[in-house]
């Protein structure tokens, strides 16, 4: 049997029949679709949409990349089980979530975006905000989503759709592959028909693959693991990916292994944990950086192994690296010892190939001291001080908020990240939510607004500087209008905080970065009240704890603003960070800053 159908009604139809196997038993694979009309997509995908819009949400953003982030953001809360779509028309519509896809790549997470196109048949050229390649006709301004595609195709015929759409789902399901996935959508093409065969639209359930490691690789991991004496497990997002959280907790606790953690894979591990030693890197914890200065293996599991957790390669001194990873690309990084394969089933493999041992009592029991002194630490910076408040000390008080409910902690670029992953005291998984793969300025309350979708039960907390608020806010309106409660900490320290004190430390004067002098004081409550939200400021940390409380108790979303110190920073833990230095340097200060530049070069692993 076929069915005759359109291009955009056949996609349409497609999406609506897939589902996926969930913790929570089978779910529809897609939650929805993001959708801003304009030419391109509204006489196309629209009516599709619009005809089967029960089965499948459709939700109307504010900008095209905020609610490509929103997707992700819902993507990220599932653990890569669930997952969006969204479509823009042709030009800035679709351009807009250029970097959106960029953020999904990095970060390896899934979301299907679908943006209009120019005539496949060119008879109107040049259309309304067409790009003209004038020595190649072919290129449209889709063709930027190419290198921040995990899978891009153009359809320029409709029965194209019978082998592009089950390829890019098998990327966003694909554990190793996993990223955004681009159909670039020709205006006329989504408006032709074509025959379609029945079974395309027959139901399909989709199971997330594990892939099982080699026997002879886990050999060589357990004999490597079994003769170190100070080994250290490097936490990642893979873990919670592969919903690993249990079985990596029982892993270090039967094996007296301490850990640390990235960005991705915070919370994986519950901060209370005493094998936790915290965050690693150049936003580490003293606990984590010292361990990392003293092992003598490294046991990384589903990281990519940035510069952020790995101190631009300079953490781990001469430390042998085991890297498990579900993909081959980032399992061989850093000159590591691959054990590729899904996260649980290493673990489960490795543990299993160990028999009795143990790492040494010493290390476990340091490690354990270690990371009490480092909590003992962290009680003394959140602290309540006289004057502005720190980043920190406003982070503390909305810790000891949270921490009585099911809640989601959200935040990407700025200084806050990086007193995130030092300070925040996580509770599980899904409950710290910081993007900092791309750290990209404005994925908070567009993220927040996709984690909610994903989590309604959860309190949804969004931290976000007031250089990030200024950049993306529109999806304020668009949580209000949805009813998609958020509570949104806005932190006003009047500047891009963090990049004002990298200028300094690598020698720079203050320029461009402090907004004092440059713009008049943003009035950023009743802008957020304009939104729509109920909003209020609160003059230091006192007022905090009750404005918190009346926003939890408030049905819509809440805008609490409160004015920090952007000087102050948390100056305990952390590691080099290679930012390049000016080679012709003048002075005894900017001289001895490129000397130190240099020495810390010299210590870079130049591994794979």
């Amino acid at each position: 049997m076929r069915l005759r159908l359109t291009l955009a009604k056949a996609l349409v139809r497609f999406l609506t029949v897939q589902s996926v196997e969930t913790p929570a038993g089978p779910q529809p694979l897609f939650g929805g679709v993001f959708a801003i009309f304009g030419h391109g997509n509204v006489a196309g995908l629209g009516p599709a949409l619009h005809a089967h819009r029960r089965e499948l949400p459709v939700l109307r953003a504010h900008n095209e990349q905020a609610m490509a982030l929103a997707a992700i953001a819902y993507a990220k809360t599932h653990a890569r089980r669930r997952m969006m779509a969204c479509t823009s028309s042709i030009g800035p519509g679709a351009t807009n979530m250029v970097t959106a896809a960029a953020l999904a790549h990095v970060n390896r997470l899934p979301v299907l975006l679908l943006p209009g196109d120019v005539f496949a048949d060119r008879r109107p050229d040049p259309v309304l905000q067409q790009i003209e390649s004038f020595g190649d006709p072919t290129i449209t301004a889709n063709d930027a989503f190419r290198p921040v595609s995990r899978y891009f195709d153009r359809l320029t015929r409709p029965e194209q759709l019978l082998t592009s759409l089950p390829a890019a789902l098998r990327v966003l399901l694909d554990p190793a592959e996993c990223g955004p996935a681009t159909l670039a959508l020709p205006q006329d093409v989504q408006t032709q028909s074509a025959e379609f065969p029945a079974a395309f639209f027959e139901p399909r359930l989709h199971r997330i693959l594990r892939a099982i490691p080699d026997r002879r690789s886990v050999q060589t991991v357990a004999a490597l693991l079994g003769t170190a004496k100070r080994p250290l497990v490097l936490v990642g997002g893979g873990v919670k990916y592969a919903l690993a959280e249990k079985r990596l907790a029982a892993f270090l606790a039967a094996r007296g292994l301490p850990c640390a953690e990235t960005q991705a894979g915070k919370g994986a591990i519950a901060s209370s944990n005493p094998a936790n030693l915290g965050a690693l890197g150049v936003t580490g914890t003293a606990a984590a950086n010292q361990a990392a200065a003293r092992c003598d293996l490294v046991l990384a599991i589903g990281t990519r192994l940035a510069d952020f957790p790995t101190a631009s390669r300079t953490i781990f001194g001469a430390a042998k690296i085991v890297q498990i990873n579900v993909g081959a690309f980032d399992a061989h990084k850093h000159g590591a010892i691959p054990l590729v394969g899904d996260a649980s089933e290493c673990l489960r493999t490795l543990d299993a190939a160990l028999g009795r041992w143990r790492a040494p009592a010493a290390w476990t029991n340091a490690a354990a001291r270690s990371a009490k002194a480092w909590h003992r630490r962290v009680e003394t910076i959140v602290r309540v001080g006289k004057g502005l408040p720190s980043d920190a000390q406003v982070l503390g008080a909305v810790n000891k908020f949270a921490s009585g409910f099911p809640h989601i902690v959200v935040c990407a670029a700025g200084g806050l990240p990086g007193e995130l992953h030092k300070l925040w005291q996580a509770s599980d998984a899904t409950s710290y939510h910081v993007e900092y793969g791309y750290s990209c300025m404005g994925y908070e309350i567009a993220g927040g607004l996709g984690a909610k979708l994903a989590a309604p039960q959860r309190e949804v907390v969004v931290l976000v500087g007031d250089g990030s608020y200024l950049m993306m806010n529109s999806e304020i309106a668009t949580s209000v209008a949805l009813g998609a409660k958020l509570i949104v900490l806005v932190l006003d320290n009047r500047a891009f905080g963090c990049i004002e004190r990298l200028q300094r430390a690598t020698g720079g004067a203050p320029f461009n970065n402090s907004l004092d002098d440059a713009h008049p004081h943003v009035d950023f409550a009743a802008h957020a009240a304009a939104l729509g939200a109920r909003a209020e400021k609160v003059v230091g940390l006192a007022g905090l704890p009750a404005a918190l409380a009346r926003a939890r108790a408030a049905k819509t979303t809440s805008v609490i603003v409160i004015d920090t110190d952007r000087r102050l920073s948390t100056q305990e833990g952390g590691a080099w960070w290679d930012v390049a230095i000016d080679d012709m340097p003048r002075g005894t200060a900017a001289r001895k800053r490129r000397s130190t530049y240099l020495r810390n070069r010299n210590r870079q692993s130049l591994g794979a």
